[in-house]
């Protein structure tokens, strides 16, 4: 391209770029935003804007923008995944040593902390975070100079270009970075992941908010008030937690099936411009409430503490000590606490008796056990926590240990954003920067 035309080129094209898009002159009539760009170009510099297309197709122009813009999105998103890892582990160690029925099947299983099962959650968040640099890492590789399909003569260095312009590197097939969208692909199943555990914790605290168990309130802030019902206090947040999540499945699998096209076509991406940056927008604002209703949680631990020792929570344990203290195999010991469940249950009770147990025990085995368990030390919620004193365990210290590990891959999770976003920013500047030298402004 002659200097001077190259000179003009990028004047105008700057002056494109600081152009807000509502007060550019797009006109519909030429099908697209880059023809109406392209237009107006040639009215401003008549032939000389006939130099933009020199070894370049509109499609990858598309294609580069898209990837930049993607990528800031997948960046905001990981950030936003980790401020909720850290809200995770933040309220699990703030209840490291709340007491509570753990469920299964929403049915009581056996005494736990609530700290242990927010820790759950915040496991699950941090590989999302693997997750969303993976896509990452997809996203950020460079169509630049891959021609109509084979590559193009005019611009052979892809390196040199992809690293000028902040991708990692260029994509390492020229028709493959052109066509394929199994990488936007994961983009949008990253994202709806990460959203997907946000809802199964607005699932529970829907129920677990409700009056009828009364564990948890969230804040005003995050609640709606009844028009017409003055009791009510609806958690709406959860709400829109919930109904986002859905959108975003809905959306993954539209993507997965606009996938199946023949190769280099435009059916994968008539759609992928909007729905993966829209997906991934949509995840950060889901995920960023979802902190939120973590963060200004109000839990009462003294409801909590009473169901925890309730329903019979410490059967398991029961039975497993009188398996280990008194040499009965495991299934006749089960078949003995159960039995005296059902004793307790028929005599209107919500915990079990020692007498329960040795009524069973003569039902089932003809005689009462000796010697006699300490039912009531044996079934007590806070001496069965503390023995779950394993690796990942309810413990109270097992608990602070996991927030503590949770903590420290948030950090490296934000060290990897802060870098990536540093060098990507940084090398866009420096492309403004060396464009503004060369057009004189």
């Amino acid at each position: 391209m002659p200097e001077v035309a190259s000179c003009a080129l990028t004047a105008e094209l700057l002056e494109i770029l600081a152009t807000p898009a509502d007060e550019f002159p797009y006109d519909v009539v030429y099908g697209d935003a880059y023809n109406s760009r392209e237009r107006e170009l040639e009215r401003r510099l008549g032939d000389t804007a006939g130099w933009l297309h020199a070894g370049r197709t509109r499609r990858e122009a598309g294609r580069i923008a898209f990837r930049i813009a993607l990528r800031r999105r997948l960046l905001d998103l990981h950030d936003g995944v980790g401020d909720l890892a850290l809200a995770f582990a933040t309220a699990a160690r703030l209840h490291a040593d709340t007491l509570w029925a753990d469920t299964t099947y929403l049915q009581p299983a056996q005494p736990s902390t609530f700290g242990h099962y927010l820790g759950a959650f915040a496991e699950e968040t941090t590989r999302h975070l693997s997750r969303i640099q993976s896509a990452y890492d997809l996203a950020n590789r460079s169509p630049t100079g891959s021609g109509g399909v084979g590559g193009s003569p005019l611009l052979v260095n892809r390196v040199r270009d992809a690293v000028a312009l902040g991708f990692d590197e260029p994509g390492w097939h020229t028709r493959d970075v052109m066509w394929s969208v199994d990488g936007l692909v994961d983009a949008v199943f990253c994202s709806a992941q990460a959203v997907t555990t946000v809802d199964r914790l607005a699932e529970d605290l829907e129920i677990f908010a409700s009056p009828a168990f009364g564990y948890v309130r969230l804040d005003a802030s995050l609640c709606r008030a009844s028009v017409l019902l003055p009791q009510k206090r609806n958690p709406y947040a959860l709400a829109v937690i919930r109904s986002g999540a859905n959108v975003l499945v809905g959306r993954a699998a539209g993507m997965l099936a606009t996938q199946r096209t023949p190769s280099a076509r435009t059916d994968n991406w008539l759609h992928a411009y909007g729905e993966v940056a829209g997906s991934v927008d949509l995840a950060s604002r889901l995920v960023r409430l979802g902190t939120a209703v973590v963060s200004s949680l109000e839990v009462d631990r003294d409801a909590l503490t009473r169901e925890a020792a309730a329903h019979f929570t410490g059967a398991a344990d029961l039975a497993e000590s009188i398996m280990v203290n008194l040499g009965l195999d495991y299934r006749s010991a089960y078949r003995v606490v159960g039995h005296a469940v059902g004793v307790a249950i028929d005599a209107g009770r919500t915990a079990l008796l020692a007498s329960d147990v040795d009524l069973a025990a003569k039902e089932l085995l003809g005689e009462a056990l000796s010697p006699r368990p300490d039912v009531e030390s044996i079934t007590d919620p806070g001496r069965i926590v503390a023995t779950r004193d394993v690796a990942g365990g309810s413990a109270a210290g097992r608990v602070r240990e996991h927030a503590l590990r949770v903590e420290g891959l948030a950090a490296q999770a934000y060290a990897w954003s802060s870098a990536s976003r540093q060098r990507v920013l940084a090398a866009e500047k420096d492309v403004v920067d060396r464009a503004r030298t060369l057009a004189g402004v």
